[in-house]
């Protein structure tokens, strides 16, 4: 049949993922930094995603495609809705769960210190990460050490690209770290909402790669500002694959 639906031009897509927040139906999902239309019987063609695009990739046009099926949604979401409540249990007991703060005071050189030599020059380069555990998935909200934090949330690759990472970043800052591509950026939003609701959070820093997936980590940041009605002064880095700040 010859209806109404969406088509999103893939050059305009910058993988940023505000769409597939704006769509109620499932019908869009990011596929290789890309935002796709996974079926077209989950697309109504009403275009609630439109507004949320930034950079005007979507549209609707009228082409021979599959009716729309709401049964097929209503089960899509509901499998959807199962592997969200899936992936927030934890098992218990684990000892990677278990929140702390870590006190920087004086160092034990041979376990907390890595020695770097170059040129017969030597250098000492000190961890800067203040608590535990780091992975969104596995800090608790209400933390103690939340409280009236500097915020860090970084796609996890950027540590491994930018060399310098931990005192230009992590230095004096509650760090969070998560992946974009391979996570739930709805669930990204909703826990960082409770973060930033609950704890009286000072300033929000942001450090992504260029590469277009990692802009579902700046729109779960926003996104939970808005959730939370919570502005906080925000900042924004970007990393290149080459390990330099853009």
């Amino acid at each position: 049949m010859k209806r109404k639906i969406v088509s999103i031009d893939e050059k305009k897509c910058n993988g940023c993922g505000l769409c597939i927040e704006g769509c109620h139906e499932g019908a869009i999902e990011l596929i290789n930094g890309k935002a796709k239309l996974v079926s077209d019987e989950y697309c109504d063609g009403l275009g609630d995603c439109l507004p949320h695009c930034p950079t005007d990739a979507i549209e609707i046009i009228e082409r021979e495609s599959k009716e729309y099926d709401e049964e097929a949604v209503k089960k899509r979401m509901a499998e959807k809705t199962k592997e969200k409540s899936t992936s927030k249990s934890l098992p218990c007991g684990c000892p990677g769960t278990m929140a702390k703060k870590i006190e920087r005071k004086t160092l034990n050189i041979a376990n907390n210190i890595v020695k770097i030599k170059e040129d017969n020059s030597q250098s000492t380069v000190q961890s800067q990460l203040s608590q535990w555990p780091v992975q969104l998935k596995l800090v608790n909200p209400n933390a103690q050490y939340f409280k009236n934090a500097n915020l860090l949330i970084a796609a996890d690759c950027t540590a491994y690209a930018y060399a310098n990472f931990h005192n230009d970043f992590i230095k004096n800052h509650i760090t969070v770290i998560g992946c974009p591509k391979l996570d739930d950026n709805e669930y990204y939003k909703e826990k960082l909402a409770e973060i930033i609701k609950n704890n009286n959070i000072k300033s929000i820093i942001v450090v992504r790669m260029e590469v277009p997936c990692c802009g579902g980590i700046v729109s779960a940041v926003k996104g939970a500002m808005l959730e939370s009605q919570t502005i906080v002064p925000y900042r924004e880095v970007t990393i290149s694959t080459d390990g330099n700040i853009i």
